[in-house]
């Protein structure tokens, strides 16, 4: 397998929970640092929400491999930010058998 071209900057976001003050929660995110990646499209499909049709974009995205705990090492509920475009981390798994590669399958979330 040859080696992916990382040409894009991503943004990785954790998310922090805190009290809203109203006995509920709050999301904020905070960055864990800056990786080159590659992004291609998986898959799409079309649904319906309120009747009015919605497209789901999965992408493949390919970053450096970090070393399990790392805090560069992405994992599922984290998300990727680049430019005003942000991803939804789904799953993590190894790029190939050298382990120099992690390949992350994320929703792109367009705000409504």
């Amino acid at each position: 397998m040859k080696n992916p071209h990382l040409n894009r900057s991503l943004t990785l976001l954790e998310p922090i929970q805190s009290s809203d003050g109203a006995g509920g929660l709050t999301t904020d995110w905070t960055t864990l640092g800056i990786l080159w990646g590659a992004l291609k499209p998986a898959s799409q499909r079309e649904t319906a929400s309120n009747g009015m049709p919605v497209a789901r974009v999965m992408y493949k995205i390919t970053v450096r491999a970090a070393a399990a705990g790392s805090p560069r090492r992405p994992k599922a509920g984290q998300r990727f930010r680049s430019g005003i475009r942000v991803f939804a981390i789904e799953a993590v798994t190894e790029y190939d058998g050298d382990a120099r590669y992690l390949t992350c399958l994320a929703k792109e979330e367009v705000a409504s």
